[in-house]
């Protein structure tokens, strides 16, 4: 009966053990919001031309220095950039169709045009990249 005993606290003390384990992987996991992590790209460096942004859409893009961003083109001759990378876990997120961008990680969905979040789990939204307009092309500002 003793070994029985002490078979059974063994196997209580393992499951607690495991079970403590997994909950401290899922608070990990769902610890918040992470940020882009990204440093500001270099100014000056080419993006994407302005013809290949349509009004009132985005596309997907990289900086010269390989960030992927969002270049969106609200309204003519207005531009706005976004990191790309979902502010929940820092997942790249899909490339903007009818205007927003999903995360293919956790699901969060953002306006393509204004970075914001549309659905969770992210809570803060994509992260503006500098830009302008220079002769045609939009540029890291």
């Amino acid at each position: 009966m003793t070994a029985e005993l002490h078979s059974r606290r063994s196997a209580l003390v393992s499951g607690a053990a495991v079970a403590g384990t997994a909950a401290v992987a899922l608070t990990a996991c769902a610890s918040g919001d992470s940020g882009s992590g990204q440093a500001a790209p270099k100014a000056g460096g080419k993006v994407i031309a302005l013809a290949e942004v349509p009004v009132g859409q985005a596309k997907s893009a990289k900086t010269p220095d390989g960030q992927e961003v969002l270049v969106a083109q609200p309204s003519a001759g207005t531009v706005a950039c976004f990191s790309a990378v979902c502010t929940h876990q820092g997942c790249t997120v899909n490339p903007p169709r009818n205007g927003q961008a999903s995360c293919p990680c956790h699901g969060s969905v953002f306006d393509a045009l204004t970075g914001a979040v549309k659905q969770g789990p992210a809570s803060q939204p994509l992260p503006k990249v500098a830009v302008k307009i220079e002769n045609g092309e939009i540029v890291t500002a």
